[in-house]
């Protein structure tokens, strides 16, 4: 019988929870924009985290403490580089933090905000700026054709 490795893909990183120091969160190369919500969810979280370790180290949980500790070094981080743009003005041209409607040549249509990378929730119509979507309709104006993996949409509105 052969046997091969296993893909690191595949491998569960450490959370601290075995007693191992748990993997620290990679942090994005890009610049982190943030929308005055986005900035609020990272305040939020590095709040919330504080909570988290003062009740772990109450309640002596070691691999509790490790984890909230990593997870607040990169909160801490994003809310320390955050760069806060002001909300964009319905406009001519999509940027950062416009809503933006598409619609489908049958018809079918889509809205999608684009936000920081952390507070990106495709499901909920917000895509990250660096995101290959956003990329597209960053600069583009109203009536402009964008060609979509699933076909091509034309922007609706801008808001």
């Amino acid at each position: 019988m052969q046997h091969r490795r296993m893909s690191r893909a595949f491998v569960k990183e450490s959370d601290g929870a075995d007693g191992e120091e748990p993997v620290e969160l990679q942090v994005s190369p890009h610049r982190n924009l943030v929308t005055p919500e986005g900035h609020a969810l990272i305040e939020a979280a590095v709040e919330r985290l504080r909570a988290e370790l003062s009740a772990a180290r109450s309640a002596d949980d070691r691999a509790g403490i490790k984890r909230i500790q990593r997870d607040l070094r990169y909160w801490t981080l994003r809310l320390r580089t955050a760069e806060l743009v002001k909300p964009a003005p319905a406009g001519a041209k999509v940027r950062f933090g416009s809503r933006v409607s598409l619609e489908h040549a049958d018809g079918n249509a889509v809205e999608f905000r684009i936000v920081g990378e952390d507070e990106a929730d495709p499901a909920n119509g917000k895509i990250s700026y660096v995101s290959p979507i956003a990329k597209l309709l960053i600069g583009a104006s109203v009536g402009d054709a964008i060609t979509l993996p699933d076909g091509t949409a034309e922007i609706d509105a801008i808001r």
